[in-house]
């Protein structure tokens, strides 16, 4: 696979001959959309690669970390689709997997017995803590050259774009 590097020359290229031929191309804005979108699939590229010894996906790790992340480690399937940002269908195979590993379990709720709730098992916070870890280095490595200050304004810019999306997401789903 090509650099991400030389990707990005290329993709600068094809916007700058794109914009000649269409002048009302919003040219600054379409490389912006495009070198996030690689970016972000050379995120979840490394992603997976530090998953793949422990035999997880990507879908199965956050979903994993929602939990974990919690505070009392539950959640329902409907918050997890909507958090994890998968359909129905999808969530089931992601908790079976999990439930088969022995990292969550599936029940009904101790409040609400027609409530299915999914939790976290002591093997499933141990895993976590376990491959979370060595991750963290090439996390480092990902952002070296960045200033705390570089850091904050990405992560404003980013939740900017977020509420521009939704509000898009709004006008077109109200």
């Amino acid at each position: 696979m090509a650099q991400l590097t030389s990707c990005i020359e290329m993709m600068d290229e094809g916007i700058g001959r794109v914009s000649q031929i269409i002048p009302e191309m919003p040219a600054p804005e379409a490389r912006l959309c495009r070198l996030m979108l690689m970016v972000g699939t050379s995120l979840e590229e490394e992603l997976e690669f530090k998953l793949k010894p422990h035999k997880l996906n990507h879908s199965e790790f956050l979903t994993l970390m929602i939990l974990y992340s919690r505070p009392d480690g539950s959640s329902t399937p409907g918050e997890l689709c909507e958090y994890a940002t998968q359909g129905a269908t999808n969530m089931t195979r992601i908790a079976n997997a999990l439930v088969k590993r022995g990292l969550i379990t599936r029940g009904a709720s101790t409040e609400d017995r027609r409530r299915v709730e999914i939790r976290i098992t002591a093997a499933g916070k141990r895993f976590v803590q376990k491959m979370l870890p060595p991750m963290f280095p090439r996390v480092a490595v990902m952002f070296a050259g960045f200033s705390v200050a570089d850091k904050r304004q990405l992560d404003r810019l980013l939740r900017k774009l977020a509420r521009n999306l939704d509000q898009l997401n709004e006008s077109i789903h109200p």
